[in-house]
């Protein structure tokens, strides 16, 4: 995605100019916050394509500044979080993160998460070939992004949405976290499997624990009967 924006906020002004080293070659636009409300406030300002987050914020934590986010906007979301803190990973995901990164990180591999999720979502973007995948009790509207159990619709976020589509379409075949994180982050395996595990809890929260099973040790597999 060419000029894309994105807002970077921590409160580390050496991450945030290192960050901005490595994005500006690239062609995007990068606005930078070192506050909770700060960023809040230029999330709604810029409407940002994509926004890097930190969880250890001054003001307003980056949880809170997610939430709020949350009502707002369906802006990708990228968390850094502390390599220790797997508390925060799992909330950060919760509220409404699409990606994260551990710190101490490579902004090599910052740039690749972002510069992925940036291809998808201009796939997303551009025309959809429609086509709708339907089962026994599960119908998938691949053009819409529309989701129906027994003729209830489902909202899923942008993620929950791909993650489900790339399942059905692998119907009754097991799918790795790895293989789940190429095909629908868009990059190789970094070793951070917990952003799959939750993102597959909150598809099953809203479809029913009944559609996705869980392979010990493999990964995860579809099951609906197709109609």
């Amino acid at each position: 995605m060419t000029n894309a924006k994105i807002l970077v906020v921590d409160d580390e002004e050496s991450i945030l100019n290192l960050v901005e080293a490595y994005l500006r070659p690239e062609g995007y636009e990068v606005y930078t916050e070192t506050d909770g409300p700060s960023g809040l406030q230029a999330a709604r300002a810029y409407k940002p394509d994509l926004v890097v987050l930190d969880i250890m914020l001054p003001g307003m934590d980056g949880i809170e500044l997610l939430t709020h986010l949350r009502r707002e906007s369906d802006v990708y979301v990228i968390m850094l979080t502390a390599k220790t803190e797997e508390t925060d990973k799992i909330v950060g995901l919760s509220v409404g993160a699409d990606d994260y990164v551990t710190k101490p990180f490579s902004p090599r591999e910052l740039v690749a998460r972002i510069k992925a999720a940036l291809r998808r979502l201009q796939k997303g973007s551009g025309p959809q070939v429609s086509s709708v995948l339907v089962f026994d009790r599960v119908r998938i509207d691949t053009g819409s992004r529309q989701v129906w159990v027994d003729d209830e619709m489902v909202e899923l976020t942008a993620i929950e949405f791909d993650l489900l589509m790339t399942l059905a379409e692998h119907r009754g075949l097991v799918l790795s976290r790895e293989q789940l994180l190429e095909k629908v982050w868009g990059y190789d395996f970094y070793g951070e499997m917990r952003v799959v595990d939750v993102h597959i809890g909150h598809i099953r929260q809203k479809l029913g624990e009944e559609f996705i099973v869980t392979v010990r040790g493999v990964g995860y597999r579809f099951e609906d009967k197709v109609v």
